[in-house]
């Protein structure tokens, strides 16, 4: 076991880093930032599950104000959202958001049902 907190820690740790050029680089950060911490602390057998809790409820809540956009771009045939990094149609973005959103919930519920035993 340890595997797949590996993983997480530097998918999420990337995702972090990759954000400082968005519009709005604090939130996402924070959000792809603790769930890397978290995966790190599972690591070192240091879970603290009222953050993975914290992040499930925030990133939960999160998505599901989202889901309409995302709706709206399933309903429109799913065009590419990865085209260019510039988003020229309001539901690229909040799409993307969504999809990151989601990508953190499933990460820490994993997280939270996963804990690293390895010493």
């Amino acid at each position: 076991m340890g595997f797949g907190h590996k993983i997480i820690l530097i998918v999420f740790a990337l995702f972090a880093i990759v954000q400082y050029n968005d519009p709005d680089p604090v939130q996402w950060m924070l959000l792809y930032g603790s769930v890397s911490l978290s995966a790190g602390l599972s690591i070192i057998n240091k879970p603290v599950k009222i953050l993975l809790w914290a992040i499930l409820i925030v990133s939960g809540c999160w998505c599901f104000s989202l889901f309409p956009h995302f709706l709206n771009w399933v309903n429109t045939g799913c065009p590419s959202i990865v085209t260019t990094m510039k988003a020229e149609q309001p539901w690229v973005e909040l799409t993307r958001e969504f999809l990151g959103l989601l990508l953190a919930f499933f990460a820490s519920a994993w997280l939270l049902r996963n804990p690293n035993t390895s010493k």
